[in-house]
């Protein structure tokens, strides 16, 4: 079929691809009344921009007409109205629809050439001050050369996404930069990893077998299985995924191994004195930073568990009989157990499933230590369970990250050995969420003379960074570890928390139906189709749980789910929620992401500029066309985004189960199918249930729930904490490698 011209202004976007800008958008074409579709790959399209596009027409069986293109460029709007949908569209920083409505009243079809050419004369425009002006002026130089950084990218394979960032990160040097060294995109910029640096690298000639190129890509697998949950991996099995993922020979893996270790980039531990099998290389190959933080961690709990208190003797006996009178309360024997050991030891943990009484625990231990004067500091992960213990405990909590004072203009925390917090109990929630990194950067900033108190889980989900950092303080037996194993007799009323032992147990649930004298709070609802269970989703939070339970759809109910992909996947979850929940015009859309006002959405990094962090969920209070702006309103605290940023945000109607530790919700519906065989994990499931307060319901298949119910194998974690705190004085542990206390 020959190819043809035409031309027409965007109208709206409908769908854009992330990875490649393969793009659907709908466009008014000059001589047809109805608009038309194109389909196409657009390093950058805005609505109001006019294209001259070449391409074929197709006929889709579902969608219909189409035109698919081939190639586009750029026409400046030349009506009054296609000018005013152009500049109203958001693209330049200061102009939004009614500003731009303004403009074109007043120069009408010489609007842009004024802005290129004679900008000071915006003036005449009402509302339109000096600093607005040299917003404008601004905004439309940078525009053009994000254009060109674009179109470069564009031929190199980069989404336009990301063109911005890049443009923001290196200015105008972004085209020299990323000539000069493509990988550097992959450690500077979030969102771009080596595989799209490499595809740069390709076409720029850079060769395959190029030292530089394996020692990129040994750090870009070493920082993946960093994010499956590893502190280091194995030698042997990572050279042979270096050699599949990277397509080169052994000897240069090797040698670009050697290199990075010389460079202090990464760490290698012998591990043959561990293993009688001595014919293989066994190694263990750590990130620099990972290596400093795990032998860090060590070296500091060993140190707070060795050094003496500053604070007068507890006779525990008084202690406890005193607290139980005190709280009127009367603890149980395990209970008593734990109050005793969190006296007399320096490092405990206490760990348990819920309604088990850690909570009461942490209430009496915090009021002893106050009674003789000490300073008692709580902190836990996440900003809700900071909110949660603060609540549960009526003692002040912070999130970690708080708590030591991140200095993001450093990238550090303010607190550490050399300017310690003022605490003489330091007691850790939600302790299994931990991850290594952050656990080392808690400890630096512990003195030794405090008492650590570590509150968690354990058979819930390790934490979303890497190691399993409270699973490996219990199993070194370094330290005094306290289980709570039996529910109250209130927490029995709830099936919530029946069935989270029951599960933990290798159990089936029992749900509302089939018990008795329990209050209804646990539902199981049979169904095989995907499809289905999809709808059942959507009346659940629509209707169903509102209209029984009085729940609020959005800020109460929320959907876990195992996975991202696929019909009951989180991402598709989400949009079909969106659709049914908010019906708001007000929106913008970032590559494939439509954010609508009053969205509820999750930061999916940390952002230590803005003090928030992974997983944190808030609500879209506002979005400025005019200003590129969007604002967040997490727990009552607004944070502004630049447009460019918003690929720090999702949707969060539906989350993963991982992002969803640490948080409580008055409802929750979780999704069991056997589409999800992989993530069918007792600990995930378990994880899911004990998020809810007041009400579970699982949707899916029995065979589902029992497979994740019977496999309690989790994927390993590669750590050598365990061993590392296991190492007492009369045994001292060989410490290979970095300064650990840098």
């Amino acid at each position: 079929m020959a190819l043809v011209e035409i031309q027409g202004q965007v109208e709206r976007i409908t769908y854009v691809h992330e990875e490649n800008n393969y793009t659907v958008a709908r466009l008014q074409v000059a001589g047809r009344r109805d608009l038309v579709t194109v389909l196409g790959n657009f390093p950058s399209l805005n609505p109001g921009e006019v294209l001259k596009l070449l391409g074929e027409w197709t006929n889709h069986p579902k969608f219909g007409e189409q035109f698919k293109v081939v190639r586009y460029e750029t026409v400046t709007p030349a009506t009054a109205r296609g000018i005013e949908k152009y500049l109203g569209s958001g693209l330049i920083k200061g102009i939004g629809p009614v500003m731009a409505k303004r403009m074109v009243e007043k120069f009408g079809v010489e609007t842009l050439n004024i802005i290129e050419t004679d900008i000071g004369r915006l003036h005449d425009v009402p509302g339109i001050g000096p600093g607005r002006i040299d917003m404008i002026g601004k905004a439309w130089q940078d525009q053009r050369e994000i254009r060109e950084v674009m179109i470069f990218l564009q031929d190199h394979g980069v989404s336009a996404t990301y063109a911005t960032k890049i443009f923001k990160r290196y200015g105008k040097e972004s085209i020299e930069v990323v000539k000069d060294n493509p990988y550097r995109l992959a450690h500077d910029i979030f969102g771009i990893g080596f595989l799209t640096a490499d595809r740069i690298a390709e076409k720029m000639g850079i060769p395959k077998d190029s030292p530089r190129r394996a020692e990129a890509g040994i750090l870009y697998i070493l920082n993946e299985l960093a994010d499956e949950g590893h502190v280091y991996f194995r030698y042997e099995p990572l050279i042979g995924r270096c050699q599949e993922v990277l397509g080169i020979e052994r000897d240069i893996v090797t040698q670009a191994m050697a290199g990075l270790a010389s460079e202090k980039k990464i760490v290698m531990e012998d591990l043959n004195r561990d293993i009688e099998d001595f014919r293989e290389n066994h190694k263990a190959v750590y990130l620099m930073q990972f290596h400093v933080c795990e032998t860090g961690i060590a070296r500091r709990m060993q140190l707070l568990a060795r050094t003496g208190r500053v604070l007068r003797a507890i006779d525990t006996g008084k202690a406890t009989a005193w607290v139980q009178k005190e709280l009127n309360l009367t603890l149980a024997k395990g209970q008593v157990e734990a109050v005793k050991a969190a006296i007399e030891e320096k490092v405990m943990v206490l760990t348990g499933g819920p309604g088990t009484g850690k909570t009461t625990i942490t209430r009496a231990i915090i009021r002893i230590y106050e009674r003789i004067g000490g300073r008692v500091l709580l902190a836990a992960p996440t900003g809700r369970a900071a909110k949660r213990l603060s609540e549960m405990t009526g003692h002040e909590a912070r999130t970690i990250h708080r708590l030591l004072e991140f200095q993001p203009q450093y990238g550090s925390f303010k607190k550490n050995e050399d300017d310690p917090l003022e605490a003489d109990v330091v007691i850790v929630d939600e302790a299994s969420m931990i991850d290594t990194a952050l656990m080392y950067h808690l400890l630096k900033a512990i003195p030794p003379s405090a008492t650590l108190i570590l509150v968690g889980d354990v058979h819930q989900l390790p934490s979303v960074g890497p190691g399993n950092v409270l699973k490996d303080i219990i199993a070194s037996a370094a330290f005094k570890v306290v289980e709570l194993n039996e529910i109250f007799r209130q927490a029995k009323e709830s099936l919530i928390i029946v069935n989270a032992h029951r599960i933990n147990r290798g159990e089936m649930p029992v749900s509302a139906e089939v018990a008795e004298k329990t209050r209804a709070d646990f539902y199981f609802i049979r169904e095989e189709d995907p499809e289905k269970v999809l709808a059942h989703i959507l009346e659940l939070v629509r209707t169903r749980i509102p209209r029984r339970f009085g729940f609020d759809p959005v800020s109460d109910v929320q959907v876990l789910t195992p996975m991202y992909k696929g019909i009951i996947g989180a991402t598709n979850l989400n949009q079909e929620l969106q659709k049914e929940l908010n019906h708001s015009q007000k929106e913008v859309v970032r590559g494939g992401r439509v954010f609508k006002l009053h969205d509820k959405v999750m930061q999916i990094r940390n952002n230590y500029d803005k003090e928030v962090f992974n997983g944190d969920i808030g609500r879209i209070v506002s979005i400025d066309l005019e200003e590129q702006e969007m604002v967040v309103n997490f727990d009552g605290r607004e944070v502004p985004y630049d447009f460019p940023e918003l690929d720090e945000m999702v949707l969060a109607y539906a989350v993963s189960v991982h992002k969803s530790q640490g948080s409580e919700y008055p409802a929750v519906i979780i999704p069991v199918m056997t589409q999800h065989y992989m993530l069918l994990q007792r600990n995930l499931v378990y994880t899911a249930v004990t998020r809810a307060k007041k009400l579970v319901v699982l949707i899916g298949t029995p065979k589902a729930m029992a497979i994740a119910v019977k496999n309690d194998k989790v994927q390993k974690r590669y750590s050598r904490l365990a061993e590392r705190l296991g190492c007492v004085s009369e045994r001292p542990c060989v410490m290979q490698g970095a300064s650990l206390d840098r």
